[in-house]
């Protein structure tokens, strides 16, 4: 039987030990916005439900497939910057923009919007242009100095 109990030698003697160190800083390095992911996400869930919740599925149809599909694009940008957020960070920017179609999209997609359609989206649109903002602000500070 094999003895089970040897205790091998500490990992820093390992060849790789330096490179495994580097890329696991690297992955890390790119956390800081770790807060905004979540409601970046919430933000995207309720944009795609907010026709449902705001009723308004009747009054501004073409506005009902708008919002699901910018609702899932914003939690699609979430799910990025929490998995590759290195990478994702870049796309911030177009959480901002996102952000500004959100808030004039009652006028160009819709038909003489009421109050409730027109604060839906433009609350929606100036929180997403925020948190972008975010994301933008500390992608920018965290990027590595040339």
């Amino acid at each position: 039987m094999a003895n089970v109990s040897h205790t091998r030698g500490d990992i820093s003697s390992h060849p790789d030990a330096q490179e495994m160190r580097a890329r696991y800083a690297r992955m890390l390095g790119g956390r800081d916005v770790a807060l905004v992911d979540g409601p970046v996400f919430l933000l995207g869930l309720y944009c795609a439900v907010s026709p449902w919740i705001v009723h308004y599925t009747a009054s501004q149809p073409a506005l009902v497939p708008h919002n699901l599909i910018m609702g899932i694009a914003i939690g699609l940008l979430a799910l990025g910057f929490t998995r590759a957020p290195e990478r994702m960070y870049g796309l911030s920017w177009a959480m901002c923009a996102i952000g500004v179609w959100m808030i004039i999209s009652p006028w160009i997609v819709g038909t003489s919007p009421d109050a409730g359609v027109v604060w839906n989206n433009v609350v929606i649109g100036a929180l997403a242009v925020l948190l972008g903002l975010v994301c933008a602000g500390t992608a920018a500070r965290s990027a590595p100095k040339a």
